[in-house]
């Protein structure tokens, strides 16, 4: 693999955004106005987990009580670990970010000249706004590209994928990048931001598109800086399930709306399991549906969404998304239970930052759903994700920008070894597809000590067979078994069940010993304190 004779990739810039979804464009927006900017995304810029949200974006615009409860609200759904810093931070700056958007041209669903506001679970009142009905993340994130690309400073590269961060006397001074033709580019930056989203391509059952990888956490960790938080793991409850059909999210709207769920018997079963019912946290949700799916005989069992009851509500205008994807499988939402079952959704941890999204590691930056500030804690709070974005990517940008060190140049370091040519295509994929379903089976919804530690187990055996050498799919392999590898071990660390995270051989909150967040650095775990540690208070 060699390197690209000239190329933009090759010279350098102020800042390196890795990720084209919300928190990057954000994070880029902001920088962009006095500096030279970098995105890259490994493929075309539409496509992230951001333009895949349906749900909406949680925003409180009533005023100072609104604001309270939404903070409220959000540390309630953390089921005590959230760090109260970074939810004011999120419900307080989210009505002035949300407000931008709007002037950078998102448009919102709104009636008779006032937005619409809806309610999803475990919100205390209407305060989600909607695009479109379900289309709220394409709306946000193609009004945010096309702000970015009114901005001379910002350069905006698809196709390119992150390979790992350059780190020179303890400070991360850039990455190298894989462009599509299979050359190797480094770019040297005053600093770099880490916005890759998610990794719900760990499991084989998931609502996440297929860049969710989790790249830049692992990028991070191999760097040496400091994730957190990886057993949290949200499941969204209500994911298409049909045989053969993708796992396509079932919007929690439809939940707001009204939905109940129903078991095979046709019987209603959340108002016996919380007294939110159908609109409880998503983890307690997604626990119900799964014990329904199973038999006195261990067999599986179907659950269904049913919104039959709704009068007065054109469904198919309201979620036309949604409704346009169940056409294709003759189902309509006022006339058939739509089959649904949990599949990973989002994930809590990450790279550990402060509020301004500073890791551990001088001249690295975090936002989005790669960063951990502890803003979700245990369990994120419905349509939090996207207002996540904006309010921290902005943030990140204000602290890069104040960030003094100067650009220094970077050699290209050695490539990584070329596969072997036993190593086929179908080789990786079949790698990754045994990956993916032993983490659903053993380090998924439900858990126990004896499965985490098989795990570890399996994870040893695949170390020996794991793809080698620089191509997209090999490195997303590398890093699809790191994310495995931090979520067993953050799992097997905390013996109890708290939020999304559930072991059956530890049913209870255990506050005395497990009250505080998991951290892995370089191999080792701790637990820290409740509030994650700006990286000038690392404790040690």
């Amino acid at each position: 693999m060699s390197r690209a004779a000239a190329s933009p990739l090759d010279r350098p810039f102020d800042f390196l955004v890795l990720g084209a979804g919300v928190a990057g464009l954000r994070a880029a927006i902001g920088l962009a106005a006095s500096s030279r900017v970098l995105v890259v995304t490994k493929e075309r810029l539409a496509e992230s987990n951001t333009a895949y949200a349906q749900g909406g974006i949680a925003v409180a615009l009533g005023g100072a009580e609104d604001v309270a409860l939404h903070l409220k609200d959000t540390v309630s759904a953390g089921d005590g670990l959230v760090a109260t810093d970074a939810a004011a931070a999120l419900v307080r700056q989210g009505p002035e970010r949300v407000q931008e958007l709007i002037a950078w041209g998102a448009h919102f669903d709104s009636a008779d000249g006032k937005l619409q506001l809806a309610r999803e679970g475990a919100h205390s009142l209407p305060r989600i706004l909607h695009a479109h009905g379900d289309a709220t993340g394409r709306e946000i994130a193609e009004s945010l590209l096309h702000h970015a690309r009114t901005l001379p400073n910002i350069q905006l590269t698809e196709w390119t994928t992150a390979v790992d961060l350059i780190v020179r006397g303890g400070r991360v001074v850039g990455a190298s990048l894989l462009d599509s033709e299979g050359q190797l580019h480094t770019v040297a930056a005053r600093a770099v931001l880490i916005a890759s989203g998610g990794a719900g391509q760990v499991y084989a059952e998931t609502t996440n598109p297929a860049v969710a990888t989790g790249d830049g956490i692992s990028m991070a960790y191999r760097a040496g800086g400091s994730i957190a938080d990886m057993e949290f793991f949200q499941f969204h409850p209500t994911a298409f399930a049909l045989a053969g059909a993708p796992r396509f999210l079932i919007s929690e709207a439809l939940r707001g709306e009204g939905a109940h769920l129903i078991n095979s018997a046709g019987v209603r079963f959340m108002p016996a399991q919380h007294p939110l019912a159908e609109l409880a946290p998503r983890d307690i949700v997604a626990r119900a549906i799964a014990a329904e799916t199973i038999g006195k005989r261990g067999e599986l069992l179907p659950v269904f969404l049913d919104l039959r009851h709704i009068t007065g509500v054109d469904l198919a205008a309201r979620f036309p998304g949604i409704s346009a994807f169940l056409a294709q499988y003759n189902l309509a939402l006022a006339r058939d239970p739509i089959p649904v079952s949990p599949a990973a959704h989002y994930l809590m941890g990450g790279v550990l930052t402060d509020v301004a999204g500073r890791a551990s590691l001088p001249g690295l930056y975090a936002a989005g759903e790669a960063a951990c500030t502890g803003v979700h804690g245990a369990n994120r709070l419905a349509s939090n994700s996207l207002l996540e974005g904006l309010v921290f990517g902005a943030a990140a940008a204000e602290a890069m920008l104040a960030d003094t060190a100067a650009l220094a140049p970077v050699e290209l370091p050695p490539a990584p070894a070329a596969a072997p040519a036993t190593q086929t295509a179908e080789h990786t994929e079949q790698w990754i597809a045994e990956l993916r379903a032993l983490t659903w089976r053993f380090a998924g919804l439900l858990r126990s000590g004896a499965g985490l530690k098989q795990m570890q187990k399996e994870l040893e055996r695949l170390a020996f067979s794991i793809p080698r050498g620089v191509s997209r799919r090999a490195l997303e392999a590398r890093n699809l078994h790191q994310i495995a590898m931090l979520i067993t071990e953050s799992a097997l660390a905390r013996r109890e069940s708290r939020g999304a995270h559930s072991r059956s051989d530890f049913p209870r909150h255990d506050d005395r010993a497990f009250r505080a967040h998991t951290v892995i650095e370089r191999g080792h775990l701790r637990f820290s304190a409740l509030e994650p540690a700006s990286p000038a208070a690392k404790p040690q």
